[in-house]
């Protein structure tokens, strides 16, 4: 009785093992195969139930909140793969090939430890709208950044050719015409996937990120694509980095600027401030 009791359990053990992988783990991957040979532009109907559309986007069955949540993030696979921030972390190394007065050169970021802060900046993609004002805004501003001893590196995931010919469009026509610094390629994505801004369409959201001569991300920024970012800004942030950098006793208060008031920070030092500024 007992070994025909462990039978039966053995037998519906099995009978469930392949009704889970039949209904289950077998439907996402067939939905997951399927999906991904959907054209751009086509999306599943909203109405579908929650589990049959997470299962076509991930090939795996959770729950309805879970998968509803999955479904809704644009970059949801950046998000987990880039789970502790770049801020105060050693910046991803990269070695690739970038476009600079007319030539194709190799760029590695590496290279500019401990000679150079390094503004990199992400953007969608070349010859389109938003993308060519902020480039050429940085190129025009270039000489305040290379004061500071900060080089400036435009990055997409358009390839050194593309570049290329966009450089020599002029920029009445919306190209970019000469830029003073250098724009690289990121084709197979490696870059922007290593810095958590690469949709799941392909391209780089507008990615900002300040590395100091150490190699360390100080800052960051990333817009969606429709708007663009602020030289001002960028030029700002990398003066207020540069200057606690050199007196690391000190803090700067929102919005400062070069001879603005600093505050210590602990209790005291920040009173003496705060009685300065709001008296």
């Amino acid at each position: 009785a007992v070994a025909s009791t462990a039978l039966n359990i053995l037998a519906v053990g099995g009978m469930l093992a392949m009704a889970a992988h039949t209904y289950g783990y077998g439907l996402g991957s067939a939905l997951a195969r399927t999906t991904s040979r959907v054209p751009m532009g086509v999306v599943m109907n909203p109405q579908a139930p929650s589990f049959m559309r997470h299962a076509a986007s991930t090939g795996t069955l959770v729950s309805p909140k879970t998968a509803s949540a999955s479904i809704k993030s644009p970059i949801s696979r950046n998000l987990a793969a880039n789970a502790a921030p770049l801020v105060g972390s050693s910046a991803p190394d990269f070695k690739a090939t970038a476009v600079f007065d007319q030539e194709f050169v190799d760029t590695q970021l590496s290279s500019y430890i401990g000679k150079k802060y390094v503004l990199l900046f992400f953007y969608p993609l070349d010859f389109t709208f938003v993308c060519p004002t902020e480039i050429t805004a940085f190129s025009d501003r270039y000489d305040e950044f290379k004061e500071l001893d900060c080089e400036v590196l435009g990055v997409s995931v358009d390839s050194q050719f593309t570049h290329l010919a966009w450089l020599q469009t002029p920029r009445a026509e919306g190209g970019l015409g000469d830029l003073q610094y250098p724009l690289v390629s990121d084709l197979k994505k490696e870059i922007s996937e290593a810095y958590g801004v690469l949709t799941d369409e392909g391209i780089a959201l507008r990615g900002l990120f300040l590395i100091d001569k150490e190699g360390v991300v100080q800052h960051s920024t990333i817009n969606n694509l429709a708007f663009g970012r602020n030289v001002d800004e960028a030029l700002r942030v990398l003066q207020a980095t540069r200057y606690v950098q050199a007196n690391p006793d000190e803090v700067c208060p929102a919005g400062w600027k070069p001879g603005d008031t600093t505050m210590k920070p602990d209790p005291k030092g920040s009173k003496e401030y705060f009685s300065k500024v709001f008296e």
